[in-house]
């Protein structure tokens, strides 16, 4: 046709020295990238996967598995970068996405990726090392042959596997870099990987109703899931949430932490670790029970200090990942519009929870139908202040002494409450500092000070009126059984 353009084809193949130096700057840590690695291998139906860390002579980093297995053309294509079409169907339990992990994942930690696979009894073994190829600037892929294996560490191991896959890092550039002491450093890094694996994981080392439970050691040494729930302990606020999306199924599972005051040390560490549990609050995203996101709100709602409590479980199928902007490294998703919209209302009534188990003390004490130890008051100014209630019972018990000792005892009562540290108990507390002077007082206590308030009563219906007045004031409202026989004795 008369001016019509004519276009030529032309094969424009990517430079392989100059793309694999590239993607190795995708930004991948140590911990993503070895996760990115058990992806594989729990696709490949791999229920025991071994990790070693070796940082002397010629350091290396090895994950082993039992999974399945591949023959050379499958190790192959496992090699080629992009072997995968991400907009292709993917089995439902298939971690991966876009084909690159194995690679981008690799390369970002080191300058030499071995993969030696065995199945139906053949080991077969392939290898990208970036000094050959900056050499050969080619896309050399290099095809192991028998003699070769026995120089690559782990191989033995594999040996005692019918099937499964052996992933080896060697020349570490990316981890030496600027470290003195490379031996101490790695420690460090096992210590971050161990972390990053319990709760990236955590499903599949629990052995989740429906998957096939994973056992994952780091040299010798068994990972422990971390459930950033703590299932057995946390209150679930409503019944699972299902949003149909493109005739997917979502799933919503909204909780709520238990006080601080109510976990012990080792239940903070693990809901909060380094960042603090103020910090882990949010969504935690799964993609086929595998957890991507975690400890964010999507910008739906404030990260604060009431709702620090609130953390809510979203699983989504990987036939949703074009939706949710996935990335490479799988640590960043983004919620379609329509989740946003039918998870603000439940992530609403649940800050409102948890704003509620946070500060559950704080509207007891401005509850009026109860009398309490402590009056907030609000001034003038907009101000908020913190009195001693001075008809609180024990408090009311000191107008029987002398003119002299009350005066002072009320000047002791103003120090008290002007004294108070509320800046360093804001410090505790948004520090998941355990207020161990929280706890009650014991029942026994309670009734030895109910009979020393009651002596004091000249006649009954003095002693009657205490009761009343008690059976609403803290802590005596909390254990109303302890007024049954007393009550009794007065009528």
């Amino acid at each position: 046709m008369k001016g019509e353009i004519q276009l030529k084809d032309w094969d424009v193949p990517p430079y392989a020295p100059i793309l694999m130096e590239a993607t190795r700057a995708i930004g991948y840590s140590l911990e993503t990238a070895i996760a990115d690695i058990i992806d594989n291998s729990v696709a490949a139906s791999a229920c025991t996967i071994d990790l070693s860390f070796f940082p002397i002579g010629n350091p290396y980093i090895a994950i082993l598995d039992n999974g399945k297995g591949m023959n050379q053309k499958e190790l192959i294509n496992a090699m080629r970068y992009g072997s995968s079409n991400p907009l292709n169907e993917r089995d439902t339990d298939d971690l991966g996405r876009f084909g690159l992990g194995l690679k981008t994942a690799s390369m970002s930690q080191c300058r030499r990726l071995t993969v030696v696979s065995k199945k139906h009894n053949q080991i077969v073994g392939a290898q990208w090392d970036l000094d050959h190829i900056a050499t050969t600037r080619e896309w050399s892929l290099r095809l192991l042959e028998d003699v070769d294996f026995k120089d690559f560490p782990q191989i033995e191991k594999l040996d005692e596997f019918v099937s499964g896959t052996l992933v080896i890092w060697q020349e570490l550039d990316r981890l030496k870099l600027g470290q003195i002491n490379f031996d101490l450093s790695m420690g460090k890094y096992m210590d971050s990987v161990r972390e990053h694996l319990s709760l990236v994981f955590h499903r599949y080392l629990n052995g989740e109703t429906g998957l096939k439970k994973v056992k994952i050691n780091i040299n010798n040494v068994s990972v422990e899931a971390i459930d950033p729930f703590l299932s057995e302990k946390s209150t679930r606020i409503m019944d699972d949430e299902i949003i149909n999306v493109e005739g997917q199924k979502v799933i919503v599972r909204p909780y709520i932490l238990p006080h601080i005051s109510q976990l012990d040390e080792s239940e903070i560490n693990m809901l909060g670790g380094q960042d603090g549990i103020r910090k882990k609050q949010g969504f935690y995203v799964y993609r086929n029970k595998r957890l991507l996101v975690w400890g964010t709100w999507f910008k739906m709602m404030r990260q604060g200090d009431l709702s620090k409590l609130a953390r809510v479980q979203i699983d989504i199928p990987n036939s949703l990942d074009s939706l949710w902007t996935l990335d490479i490294k799988k640590s960043m998703a983004v919620p379609p519009e329509v989740v946003r919209k039918n998870v603000g209302a439940i992530i609403e009534r649940l800050g409102e929870t948890s704003k509620r188990t946070w500060t559950f003390r704080g509207k007891r004490e401005t509850d009026d139908s109860k009398v309490h130890m402590w009056k907030r008051l609000r001034t003038r100014q907009g101000g908020i202040v913190y009195e001693i209630n001075r008809e609180y019972p024990l408090v009311e018990a000191i107008s029987t002494m002398g003119t002299t000792e009350k005066r002072f005892i009320e000047q002791l009562l103003m120090q008290i409450e002007r004294s108070l540290p509320l800046n360093q108990l804001y410090v505790d507390l948004t520090s998941d500092e355990r207020i161990v002077n929280e706890s009650e007082i014991s029942k026994p206590d309670l009734v030895n000070l109910l009979n020393q308030l009651l002596t004091g009563c000249n006649n009954a219906k003095e002693r009657e009126e205490m009761i009343k007045r008690l059976s609403v004031t803290e802590p005596f409202d909390q254990h109303p059984e302890i007024f049954t026989d007393i009550t009794q004795e007065v009528r």
